[in-house]
C-alpha cells in the first residue's frame, strides 16, 4: 500500500482506457438490413393407397359373401365301392373264347382232318376249288363253323365289357385282362383248329396204309 504523502512518481500508472467499439453508418445499416430467416413450413404429400383389384382369372368370391352350414357340421360320407361284376363278366367271357372254344373248334378238326383222306382218292380239281371234297365231313365242318362264330361272338361281348368296366372303373384290372385276352382269342383259335387238322389228316393216312 503506497503512502499518499509520497510524490506521484511512485504511484502505479492507471489503467489505459477501453477504446469504444466501432459503430456502422447509419447509412450503412438501413441500407443493407439483414433479412429474418423463416423456416418453410412443412407439408406431408397426401398419400392415397391404391384399390385392389383381382388379377384376371382369379377366384372370384360369391356374390353376398360366404354363407355358414345350416346345422351341425357332419363328416362327408365315403363313396361306395363300384361294382366289379362288368370287369369279371368281361373276363368270363374272354376265358370262355380263349380256352373251352379252341378245345371244341380244335375236336372238330380233328374230325375233318381224319375224314379227308379218305374222300380225297376220288374227287377232281374242281371238287378242290368248290371245296366238295368236304362233303364227307359236312357235320364236322359244320361244328367247327360254328365254334369259331361262338367264339367270335363271346370274343366281341368281352371287349365291349372290358372297355366299359375300363372306363367306369367296375373291375379296372378284370376289364384289362379281358381286352387283352379276347384280342388274342382269334390268334388262338386258328392255331388250335390247323393244328388238330393237320393231326387229324396224319392219322387219317395212316389208318389208310
Amino acid at each position: 500500500m503506497t503512502d499518499p504523502q509520497q510524490p506521484d512518481a511512485f504511484r502505479a500508472p492507471a489503467p489505459p482506457p477501453v477504446p469504444p467499439v466501432p459503430q456502422a453508418p447509419a447509412s450503412q445499416a438501413t441500407a443493407f438490413p439483414t433479412p429474418a430467416y423463416e423456416a418453410p413450413a412443412y407439408e406431408a404429400p397426401a398419400f392415397s393407397a391404391p384399390a385392389y383389384q383381382a388379377p384376371v382369372g382369379a377366384y372370384q368370391a360369391p356374390v353376398g359373401g360366404y354363407q355358414t352350414a345350416v346345422g351341425p357340421y357332419a363328416a362327408p360320407t365315403a363313396p361306395e365301392p363300384q361294382s366289379r361284376t362288368t370287369g369279371v363278366l368281361a373276363l368270363i367271357l374272354s376265358l370262355v373264347a380263349v380256352i373251352l372254344v379252341p378245345i371244341f373248334g380244335a375236336v372238330a378238326a380233328f374230325a375233318v382232318g381224319s375224314i379227308i383222306p379218305g374222300a380225297v382218292d376220288d374227287v377232281t380239281s374242281a371238287d378242290f376249288e368248290s371245296l366238295a371234297f368236304l362233303s364227307p365231313a359236312r357235320d364236322e365242318v359244320l361244328w367247327t363253323e360254328i365254334s369259331f362264330w361262338t367264339g367270335t361272338v363271346l370274343g366281341i361281348g368281352a371287349f365291349v365289357l372290358g372297355i366299359l368296366a375300363i372306363v367306369k372303373r367296375r373291375g379296372r384290372g378284370q376289364g384289362i385282362a379281358a381286352v387283352v385276352v379276347s384280342v388274342l382269342g382269334p390268334v388262338l383259335f386258328f392255331t388250335a383248329v390247323f393244328i388238330a387238322l393237320g393231326i387229324g389228316a396224319a392219322a387219317g393216312a395212316a389208318e389208310m396204309i
